[in-house]
């Protein structure tokens, strides 16, 4: 599989039997985003930093909330949540998707406002690759995402909805989450290419390059 970040909360699993991309972006966060091709679109929530399926190319399935979803023997399943630690009551709703592709699970966390339950973990089983929130103000801070990374027990860590200069959204660095992990900063790469075989024993934290074009 082969993992590239597009910024904010967006990025592109591209396996053997399907392309899935999360939380497409419209230009009002001030990203330009690189439309894309796919065969599924994962939306965690309304908001136009996170639901711009229209920008997406190749007619995908584009899924929108909880439930179990197969497309192109690609299992998504969604996982109810919240943005923020009042069951919603402040920004909404959000949806946590794990998904199961090139005998892999990916779990990709959304906007998640709150340490999840531990019904939710058990819910999310066993994680290899987690997409995690890391720039705090709208989401969960450094110390709890470094909670939320001791929770599941990933292989790869991977940071996203953090500080980028052009973003209009007034985010932190994931500085302050590495130092909560209590790992130096990774060098931040292009593109990430993992398989089943080549998981680390132990977690590693790998940092993407926003991909602003195809």
């Amino acid at each position: 599989m082969e993992i590239d970040w597009f910024g904010h909360s967006c990025f592109r699993l591209r396996g053997r039997e399907g392309t899935v991309i999360t939380d497409p972006y419209s230009k009002e966060i001030g990203l330009s985003f690189p439309r894309p091709r796919a065969d599924i679109v994962t939306i965690s929530h309304d908001h136009p930093g996170h639901h711009f399926a229209a920008g997406v190319k190749g007619d995908p399935r584009v899924i929108e909330g909880p439930g179990e979803y197969e497309i192109k023997n690609i299992f998504v399943t969604g996982i109810p949540t919240s943005h923020d630690k009042k069951g919603g009551k402040e920004r909404g709703p959000n949806t946590v998707y794990t998904i199961e592709m090139d005998g892999l699970t990916i779990c990709h966390l959304g906007d998640l406002g709150h340490v999840p339950s531990q019904a939710q973990v058990d819910t999310l089983g066993d994680v290899n690759i987690l997409l995690i929130p890391a720039g705090n103000a709208t989401t969960i801070g450094p110390a709890e995402a470094a909670e939320v990374v001791s929770l599941l027990e990933p292989q790869i860590v991977i940071p996203m909805h953090f500080a980028l200069p052009e973003l209009t959204n007034k985010l932190e660095p994931p500085t302050k989450f590495f130092k909560q992990l209590g790992v130096k900063p990774p060098g931040a790469l292009p593109s990430f290419k993992v398989t089943k075989d080549s998981l680390p024993q132990e977690t590693q934290v790998v940092l993407l390059e926003a991909k602003q074009k195809e």
